[in-house]
């Protein structure tokens, strides 16, 4: 038996695999946020409810992305009965990031792309 399959087996969790998921969690949410952004944009949306629009659908997207993707395959293995069931450490790096972390990531593109296109509206 090789050093790398003693390692597997000892800590099934491969770095690049949660790499490679993150990455594509992170470009979901930044590609959401600035849809988002043209969204709020055309809506005419303005100050907090703009905002509030942000976090409600970036949550939803979040959302969604861990029913279709991350549920299906976590109910499938058998550690997750002795984890909860929103519990995402298994494929990605903390469930906090997994929950919150495009929130932060996104919010400069959503920003941007709100102003832009609430300037091309409004104007």
């Amino acid at each position: 038996m090789s050093t790398i399959e003693r390692e597997l087996q000892i800590s099934p969790l491969v770095p690049e695999s949660i790499q490679h998921n993150s990455r594509t969690l992170y470009n979901l949410q930044s590609l959401t946020s600035s849809l988002l952004g043209v969204s709020a944009g055309i809506l005419g949306l303005e100050s907090y409810s703009g905002f509030l629009f942000y976090v409600i659908f970036s949550l939803l997207t979040t959302t969604v992305f861990y029913l279709l993707r991350v549920a299906p395959s976590s109910s499938s293995s058998s550690s997750s009965s002795s984890k909860g069931f929103l519990d995402t450490s298994e494929y990605f790096r903390g469930t906090f990031e997994f929950w919150a972390g495009g929130l932060m990531n996104g919010l400069a593109g959503f920003t941007l792309t709100w102003t832009l296109f609430y300037g091309l509206v409004r104007a």
